[in-house]
């Protein structure tokens, strides 16, 4: 337990800071649309930003900037570069044989953290870049990480969850709407984006179905595939593409074995990804929207 209650000022910079590094470029008024701070605040945490030498305000446009300064908060941090590295050949297989983007995204607290990602900028309008921070109960990856991981982490990140208003955050304060959403998950094989997430990240127009990666029978990392909601509405789609998921996660956690000495992760990942029972579909009752 912390001594002292959070500072709330600093709390507030560095959310401020995080919503400039995740726009790359942005004005008060797309940092208050992103994480609903009153302007003023806003406006003050910038201008503090600036003097420490974080954010620089663009000479000509309303608009604030990250500078290189912030790298330097993240130099003691050590990406996961096994894992991308065993996972980009895999993943750009997948890619390749169903024509879909996917990310590996590893637990990080009160998020996934995506490790590398098969998305190509150049062609798409849902990016995520490595580094990126996907909400644990809104997004596929987290949610099918969540249903085969310890229940010590499950818990933990459900604590984390339930303090955040957000609606896919709901289930983290109903135990035994979350213990039913991750039952069906296993049930099912995969698990599914939150539709509020969704619709807030990509107008709806977009789908998610997450797969978890496992070795020697503990859940390292989780796997998901970004569709259109035709496709993901469509039961032959979901059937056509959530087998290719569950083999790419079966093959890195396979890989992830042969250089980790934690045994051997065929069993347990087969046991996810071929005998979690027959595949269920994307309707009304077919996954709990908690």
């Amino acid at each position: 337990m912390p001594s002292f209650k959070p500072v709330t000022a600093v709390l507030r910079g560095f959310e401020v800071l995080a919503a400039v590094n995740r726009l790359g470029e942005a004005s008060v008024g797309q940092i208050h649309k992103l994480i609903g701070l009153n302007l003023p605040t806003i406006v003050r945490m910038l201008e503090t930003l600036q003097n420490a030498g974080y954010v620089v305000k663009h000479p000509e446009r309303a608009v604030y900037l990250p500078t290189g300064r912030t790298l330097a908060l993240s130099v003691g941090y050590e990406p996961y570069r096994e894992l991308a590295v065993i996972a980009t050949r895999i993943l750009d297989e997948l890619h390749s044989e169903i024509g879909w983007p996917s990310d590996l995204a590893v637990y990080d607290g009160e998020a996934m953290l995506v490790v590398h990602t098969s998305r190509d900028e150049r062609r798409l309008s849902f990016n995520r870049r490595p580094g990126y921070r996907a909400p644990m109960l809104a997004t596929s990856i987290g949610r099918a990480y969540l249903a085969y991981c310890s229940e010590e982490e499950r818990q933990k990140a459900l604590e984390l969850a339930a303090q955040s208003p957000e609606p896919w955050n709901d289930a983290a304060r109903d135990p035994p709407r979350a213990a039913a959403l991750f039952a069906q998950v296993r049930v099912n094989g995969f698990a599914t984006m939150h539709d509020d997430y969704s619709e807030r990240e990509y107008g709806g127009r977009f789908f998610a179905v997450g797969t978890p990666v496992q070795v020697g029978g503990r859940t390292v990392a989780a796997l998901n595939m970004m569709l259109v909601r035709e496709v993901a509405e469509s039961k032959v789609g979901v059937l056509r593409f959530v087998a290719p998921l569950q083999r790419a996660a079966l093959e890195i956690g396979n890989a992830l074995s042969s250089v980790r000495p934690d045994g051997d992760a065929r069993a347990a990942v087969a046991k996810t990804a071929v005998a979690a029972g027959p595949l269920f579909f994307v309707d009304k009752d077919w996954m709990p929207d908690a």
